[in-house]
């Protein structure tokens, strides 16, 4: 509490501590998801290009990761806006800004692996 000069009075200011966003976290989360998945799509497109199933179930993974890529990058631009805008007199203040920015960048690596990965097994089912 600080005294207010020349009255008998106080002036207290609350600290308010730091959150992370959860949506940073769930960015992250989701963009890790897509390059598991994008994994899947490169372990069953190239075991199954030869037997002729590979590049339907490569094709359903991808559309997996592909969805998981997307829900990456719309929470982590939601958290980066979200991070921004907090911290006013009175407000609670975000932080994990290199979560959310984490996320983006995993999920753009998981979405351009199945894309890559769906198209070599296409490519190997073909030939």
């Amino acid at each position: 509490m600080d005294p207010v000069a020349g009255t008998g009075f106080g002036l207290a200011q609350l600290r308010v501590v730091p959150i992370t966003s959860g949506l940073a976290t769930g960015s992250l989360i989701a963009g890790i998801a897509s390059i598991l998945v994008s994994f899947l799509v490169a372990c069953f497109g190239l075991a199954g290009a030869s037997e002729g199933w590979g590049g339907w179930v490569a094709g359903a993974f991808t559309l997996l990761a592909v969805l998981a890529c997307a829900g990456a990058v719309a929470a982590g631009a939601i958290a980066l806006r979200q991070i921004r805008r907090s911290g006013g007199p009175g407000r609670v203040r975000f932080t994990g800004r290199a979560l959310a920015l984490s996320g983006i960048w995993c999920a753009a690596i998981g979405g351009g692996i199945a894309l890559l990965a769906l198209t070599l097994s296409l490519l190997m089912q073909l030939a």
